[in-house]
């Protein structure tokens, strides 16, 4: 029992310093809607993504597949547009800074950029690696295939990521109803009057923009009242319902094996619509987030993620399939790891698996945290990483 009070008493320690190193006038509600954002994301891919055992090798399924009534919680756990709204507002501010300091593009980009894909860089070469031994040891093509899928397709998300923060100066004033009527004239091209898939694409940039310039907007003072984002939540949360019901667009928000439509592989007017409604939630949270992030212990949590949220995004598929992959060395398939996810069974029984592929991307934090910053180990070190997040 003591051992417990000391070792509390040590995380609040740790969480008063953290606090007290924080520049005192950094938003913490915009690191916190970060935070929140991948949550999501790592507990999305960790719910809808099974790994199971498929003629002797592994195969990638989703639950969503025989249990389409679950798509509802997808749209819990979708929540790339809230990034993509802090994205564009942290964006504009930092590039506004820059000019106003003398900082020239080229300088400003490279430090934006740098970030993003210093830890990239050990994800492939482990996985290269990882993928000729398998080969070599006599693993099946398609269950390397299933894996390397699993890790290098989230990385489509951080080329658009890039791609929007290199094209601030040109976007940031951007109205988010241009990329929107953008987005909806592709869908109509592409669903009512049969206009090529490719065409289709064309929303990975634009659907996504709309957010980024709902961010960018955000950063030069607008929403400062409730009454547009409360306008952002029940329109985009009513043109949701009305596309999904009425337009034909399926219910899940996260791609589904096998199905005819996605809504995010490219994202189509109804991502894109949902994604607004989140926008405007996240915007009316602010202020309960910002009060909630005056809590040392919370913060601290908060900050830490932020620092890491690369590292987290990376490595959050690898922790998945290397509990699934030591799995097996039980010498039968384990419920809700292994088996497929054919009946409301498999649910509770995954959500027990959630803290120990939590416990693995701990220990991946661990060994590539360093690989996206400096570690965070005094004042100075906290300062530092939040000023530039």
């Amino acid at each position: 029992m003591a051992d417990l009070r000391e070792l509390l008493a040590r995380g609040r320690a740790s969480a008063a310093r953290v606090d007290a190193a924080t520049p005192a006038g950094r938003d913490r509600s915009v690191d916190a809607l970060r935070a929140f954002a991948i949550l999501g994301v790592v507990l999305g891919h960790w719910l809808v993504t099974a790994l199971t055992t498929a003629d002797g090798g592994l195969a990638t399924t989703s639950p969503l597949i025989r249990m389409p009534w679950l798509a509802p919680v997808s749209w819990l756990f979708q929540t790339l547009a809230v990034f993509f709204l802090v994205g564009g507002h942290v964006g504009a501010r930092s590039h506004a800074s820059a000019r106003a300091r003398g900082v020239t593009y080229g300088v400003w980009i490279a430090g934006r950029l740098g970030r993003l894909f210093r830890p990239v860089a050990m994800v492939l070469v482990l996985w290269s690696v990882a993928a000729a031994g398998m080969l070599l040891g006599g693993a099946s093509p398609e269950t390397v295939r299933a894996l390397l899928k699993l890790v290098l397709s989230p990385l489509w998300f951080l080329l658009v990521f890039a791609a929007l923060t290199a094209a601030t100066p040109l976007v940031a004033r951007l109205h988010p109803l241009w990329p929107l009527a953008v987005v909806l004239h592709v869908d109509l091209a592409r669903f009512g009057f049969g206009a090529p898939e490719w065409t289709g694409w064309i929303n990975v940039a634009a659907g996504w923009l709309v957010p980024y310039t709902l961010g960018a907007a955000w950063a030069r003072g607008a929403f400062a009242g409730r009454r547009d984002p409360w306008v952002l939540l029940a329109g985009g949360a009513a043109a949701t319902v009305a596309l999904v019901l009425w337009g034909g667009y399926p219910a899940s928000m996260v791609g589904v094996p096998g199905a005819q439509v996605s809504n995010l592989n490219p994202p189509t007017l109804a991502a894109v619509t949902f994604g607004l409604a989140q926008c405007g939630l996240a915007l009316l949270l602010r202020g309960p987030l910002a009060r909630a992030m005056r809590r040392p212990l919370a913060w601290a949590g908060v900050a830490l993620l932020n620092l890491s949220a690369m590292t987290v995004f990376l490595w959050h598929q690898t922790a998945m399939m290397a509990v699934t992959a030591l799995g097996l060395l039980a010498g039968s398939d384990l419920p809700g790891l292994h088996t497929v996810p054919d009946g409301p069974g498999w649910i509770p029984v995954r959500l027990l698996w959630l803290p120990v592929f939590g416990l693995a991307l701990g220990i991946c934090l661990a060994a590539f945290r360093t690989y996206e910053g400096r570690p965070v180990r005094q004042h100075g070190a906290v300062r530092k990483g939040m000023a530039h997040a």
